[in-house]
């Protein structure tokens, strides 16, 4: 089986093991995951109130940051992108650049980043490395946007919150993330070892 990462996954598998040489736990955890997602053909179900309200809130968000930021016509892609070791599907993708849109849950979860000078999630880092890799662009913007949350999507205990009343410099939060050949080469390989670590579990159940 040709092993491929998500751009949104490659996070879980750059993290290093303890020993030097080996693949993390996180790396193994993932690639046993994506082995038996292949064997039985299901995908493991990761959905949450918070991959729904970046999923429902998307549109706009990106019509948000077109107004506030001075884009012209932000236009969400929907191209599906692979090479021999990365897949993905970038959120926009410009004459010069990647953006990638999150949508924080609320005003608590955006003040982890709204106060940050460099962009806090490693996750993310790696995503757009990959995006930009997979569509040659060499810079890239992660994008954290607040939206208001739907209604449904609220528990028991959370309050209906509004903030459109609130100044955009509070809701909109840009990264930036330059293109690196080496972090690129780092995937490549990384994804050269998981291939061998599935190779091994598949000659275990021979």
């Amino acid at each position: 089986m040709k092993f491929k990462i998500r751009c949104s996954a490659i996070g879980q598998i750059m993290t290093n093991a303890k020993k030097k040489g080996e693949l993390s736990k996180t790396a193994k955890t993932y690639a046993k995951e994506w082995l038996t997602s292949k064997i039985f053909g299901v995908n493991k179900d990761i959905s949450s109130k918070y991959t729904e309200k970046g999923n429902r809130c998307e549109d706009d968000a990106i019509n948000y940051v077109e107004e506030n930021l001075g884009y012209n016509f932000l236009v969400k892609n929907e191209e599906y992108f692979q090479n021999d070791f990365l897949t993905g599907t970038p959120d926009l993708i410009l004459k010069d650049e990647i953006i990638d849109i999150k949508n924080s849950w609320d005003c608590f979860t955006m003040s982890n980043v709204l106060w940050e000078d460099e962009l806090p999630n490693k996750d993310y880092y790696w995503q757009l490395q990959g995006y930009m890799h997979l569509t040659g662009r060499k810079k890239a913007k992660v994008i954290y946007v607040l939206m208001d949350t739907p209604e449904d999507l609220l528990g028991y205990y959370n309050k209906v919150v509004s903030y459109q009343n609130i100044d955009s410099k509070y809701r909109i939060k840009v990264f930036e993330v330059e293109y690196s050949e080496d972090d690129v080469k780092a995937i490549r390989e990384r994804v050269n070892e998981i291939q061998e670590y599935i190779n091994k579990l598949l000659n275990k159940v021979k």
